[in-house]
């Protein structure tokens, strides 16, 4: 658990104790909303999380898929797009839809059929964040 906090910590400058206090309420049944890799070997390739709100003003609006990350020399190979894809469909099994994710790329979420939904408050940020949805 250390060793995967410690890399999302690596990729989006969170504490990685965040990290492993949401990675420990999962493994305690405390919460539906976990975390997702591909590995190739013992190395992490990519990953995403799922939590109740991704540092942004509309708290109405959860859970988010946070913290996808695919590592430079496995882009390209569709790794985010299975990673998006099974995320939704573990929640969905859970009863879980619709799932939220904010970010600035236009594009590709679409691809695995996100839609664009509204535009959001990034907690101490100064403009607004692109929010979309999956059903």
């Amino acid at each position: 658990m250390k060793e995967v906090a410690a890399w999302f910590h690596a990729k989006w400058g969170v504490p990685e104790c965040v990290y492993t206090e949401c990675m420990k309420a999962y493994i305690r049944q405390e919460t539906e909303y976990g975390w997702y890799l591909c590995l190739d070997g013992g190395y992490i390739a990519g990953g995403l999380g799922v939590t109740e709100n991704d540092f942004h003003d509309r708290k109405d609006l959860f859970p988010n898929v946070c913290a996808v990350y695919t590592e430079k020399e496995y882009r390209g190979q569709g790794i985010a797009g299975r990673l998006l894809d099974a995320v939704v469909k573990d929640l969905k099994s859970k009863g879980i839809t619709p799932v939220y994710l904010v970010t600035d790329h236009t594009g590709f979420y679409e691809r695995y059929g996100w839609k664009f939904l509204c535009m959001v408050q990034g907690d101490n940020e100064p403009g607004m964040t692109r929010m979309y949805i999956h059903k």
